[in-house]
């Protein structure tokens, strides 16, 4: 991508701080926006639950990109907590596209973060981004996030869904959880281990993004999976591989249940997700394998 103005929500999150980054690294103009009154040049306001959006500061943008959401494992999820996990995601997700479909010059193209907990439990069936969407809270969820973003699509600005799995990094994130516990020792598979984790390192899902935001033929759901899957099993004998200590403590579904209440579900479900538009589209993977990806999350 040449030189460009890209806005960028869920900026200071995990995934939006390295794409950040990485585009200002580029020489790219990033407007970040912020939900509180902005602290420098680079910010500019949005309230997602007011579905407000300083739209001056999107005007001359080439893209928009939305990664806000509320943290699915950062609560129990009370009734209370699953209304926020939602309206942080539709609410956002539906005032970003009314705002660029009103602009006189649209940007080119809008990039709505979504989940591959849109396809629900997948057992031992891998699915690819043609695959209808399962049944529970974060499948509905997904939906419906993933159907706000309509009115930049309406509009004729070419808009992609970033379907991400779980992402590989030590300082956020699902593994963000599991690094100490593993170096201390203590980690194990969870449950019987035989569910299936689409993972993907930070870089690559950085890559991903990127490669949506340049490749012109990419619009609608985008998996951002590694190309091959793993067993929660296989992920655990990696990690006791690559930091070199042992694995000894498997986590019994019950205790899960316990502890994480109803989001257990989805630890303990097994998603096997194809990355089948970035393969097509000729996307090359950094770190395809668990162990590298692991290894690269520990030099970050």
């Amino acid at each position: 991508m040449q030189r460009s103005r890209i806005a960028v929500a869920g900026a200071s999150g995990l995934i939006g701080s390295e794409l950040v980054r990485s585009l200002k690294a580029d020489g790219h103009e990033v407007v970040r926006l912020v939900r509180r009154t902005p602290a420098a040049k680079d910010e500019a306001e949005w309230d997602p639950q007011r579905q407000w959006v300083d739209s001056a500061a999107l005007a001359g943008c080439d893209a928009v990109v939305n990664l806000a959401g509320a943290g699915v494992g950062d609560h129990r999820w009370t009734e209370g907590y699953k209304r926020e996990i939602r309206d942080s995601r539709v609410l956002g997700t539906s005032a970003l596209a009314e705002a660029v479909a009103a602009l006189d010059t649209p940007p080119r193209v809008f990039l709505g973060g979504s989940a591959i907990g849109y396809y629900g439990d997948t057992g031992r069936q891998a699915v690819d981004e043609n695959a209808p969407p399962g049944h529970g809270f974060l499948p509905d969820v997904c939906v419906e996030w993933e159907e706000s973003s309509a009115p930049a699509a309406e509009a004729g600005i070419r808009t992609a869904h970033a379907r991400t799995g779980l992402v590989v990094a030590k300082n956020g994130g699902a593994w963000g959880r599991l690094f100490p516990i593993f170096k201390a020792g203590l980690g194990g598979r969870m449950g019987d281990g035989n569910q299936y984790w689409s993972f993907i390192s930070l870089h690559d899902e950085v890559a991903a993004l990127r490669h949506i935001l340049d490749t012109e033929t990419l619009s609608g759901p985008v998996n951002l999976t590694a190309p091959e899957p793993l067993t929660n099993r296989e992920v655990t004998a990696a990690m006791s591989r690559v930091l070199k200590r042992p694995a000894l403590f498997p986590v019994p579904a019950t205790a899960l249940k316990v502890a994480l209440g109803e989001f257990s579900g989805d630890v303990l479900g097994s998603q096997r997700v194809l990355p089948r538009q970035l393969l097509d589209s000729g996307f090359t993977f950094a770190f395809p394998e668990i162990d590298d990806a692991i290894g690269a999350a520990l030099g970050d």
